[in-house]
């Protein structure tokens, strides 16, 4: 017996430890899909060691201390190493930490029941020597539930909650933290009066327990309710700022259509007054006046090449924002050069291609540096029914990517339109059956866009 009351021990000593291995592999699974840098997600083994710590120094605290500080020290890690939305990271603790006791609290009753159930067999009463086994099956039991709990949790949050890299917000961490705290408050009451009415009446009540085992279950599911309801929010949102975006869009269109109607009015004029620059050019030669003409004839010719605009792409709406993204990189210093031509005989409509060159160009200017050597060019091609648009820029910073869109992630807030460029270029793109890829080489960001035609 001394022997079974020995390995009894061990096994007592150990389980703290193997229930806090088990928490930091799940919190490990559960924070890597949203952190950036993924060792990051080692941060969750600050948990394990700091429960590990507390077993070795025999210090006496109560569990929530312990856990409440193993969690703490958890999101410091985290913060640390990867120091970006302490909001969300604050959230995944707090809601973790709440599953970890709910499933705990689950695995305890099953555990309870099933094992005073066990006992109580005609197997176990003739044989003492299988107590220990018993034991030990059943702290096996209690992880293995424990851990199924946890996984479901986690399993569902992963897969509801969409935009991980999205930034919180301070009011949306409240809506988000409120249901997994007070579902911990909750549980703490009515784990306090089962142990109360436990030694009360000397053995456990089933219909309490049954209330309990709900309750952790109503709570865990409402955890994920609440996120649920907060990506539709944060999907309407999106869908009104996109809806914002392309009101932008349809007034940059508005905008070129005017420019070339204002063009078209000015070449109209030039026509009406071309009689007459023609015979004050021919009095001018039939003077003997040539370097006179050539000096009228060089202004009549910048001054149609200024109503004209130098850039020739095949369509004038097209034509007016090549030349205005040109002026203005020019009047930064940049470099802008263009081989673009917009496919007339193709289904491509004008509007959606004004979007992808807003877009696409709007962002080489706002990324590409001053100085010498920067530049933006932008090309297209044919090659069967492959219609392709290159836009590249000098670019020298660095890149973090969203894995879900697959997209760079912006580096303003998406607020007044901006972050949604690329994926609204992308939303044309797939309009014509094609996608965009990017090449990112050191000192040099490229866009493909390729658009399907008939």
């Amino acid at each position: 017996m001394a022997v079974f009351r020995g390995m009894e021990d061990i096994v007592q000593y150990f389980m703290p430890i193997a229930e806090a291995a088990v928490r930091s592999g799940c919190f490990y699974w559960l924070v890597k899909p949203f952190v950036r840098k993924k060792n990051a997600a080692y941060g969750s083994a600050a948990s394990f060691l700091t429960i590990v710590l507390y077993y070795t120094m025999n210090l006496s605290f109560d569990m929530y201390v312990i856990y409440g500080m193993a969690s703490l020290v958890t999101f410091s890690a985290l913060c640390w190493l990867d120091r970006r939305n302490y909001r969300q990271k604050l959230f995944l603790v707090v809601m973790f930490f709440s599953f970890s006791w709910f499933a705990a609290a689950m695995s305890e009753i099953l555990y309870d029941h099933l094992y005073n159930y066990s006992q109580h067999t005609g197997s176990m009463l003739d044989h003492p020597e299988l107590w220990v086994i018993l034991y030990v099956v059943m702290c096996l039991f209690f992880l293995a539930a424990e851990f199924a709990f946890i996984a479901i949790g986690i399993w569902l949050v992963i897969k509801v909650y969409g935009n991980k890299s999205a930034d919180m917000e301070r009011k949306e961490l409240m809506m988000l933290a409120l249901p997994p705290v007070m579902g911990v408050m909750g549980f703490e009451i009515m784990r306090y009066y089962r142990t109360f009415y436990a030694a009360e009446i000397g053995r456990l009540r089933y219909t309490y327990d049954v209330l309990q085992l709900l309750f952790c279950a109503v709570s865990m599911a409402t955890i994920i309710v609440v996120i649920i309801l907060y990506q539709d929010i944060k999907a309407k949102q999106e869908e009104t700022l996109q809806t914002k975006l392309l009101a932008v869009q349809i007034e940059n269109i508005k905008r070129h259509i005017g420019q070339v109607e204002s063009l078209y009015r000015d070449i109209r004029g030039v026509k009406h007054d071309m009689t007459n620059h023609v015979l004050t050019l021919e009095r001018l030669y039939a003077g003997n006046m040539q370097k006179e003409a050539k000096a009228y004839s060089d202004g009549l010719k910048a001054e149609l090449a200024n109503m004209s605009g130098a850039e020739r792409s095949g369509n004038p709406v097209t034509d007016v924002i090549l030349q205005e993204f040109k002026k203005e990189s020019e009047k930064r210093g940049i470099s802008f050069c263009t081989g673009f031509y917009f496919p007339t005989d193709s289904n491509i409509n004008v509007f959606d291609i004004s979007v992808i060159l807003n877009n696409a160009l709007q962002n080489a200017l706002d990324n590409t540096q001053l100085g010498k050597g920067k530049y933006i060019t932008i090309e297209s091609y044919r090659k069967n029914n492959a219609y392709m648009i290159e836009i590249c820029n000098s670019f020298e910073g660095n890149l973090q990517w969203d894995e879900e869109s697959g997209l760079p992630l912006t580096s303003k807030e998406k607020k007044d339109g901006h972050g949604y460029g690329l994926s609204n270029i992308r939303r044309v793109a797939k309009k014509y059956a094609g996608d965009i890829d990017i090449v990112w080489n050191e000192g040099k960001f490229c866009l493909c866009v390729m658009l399907m035609v008939e």
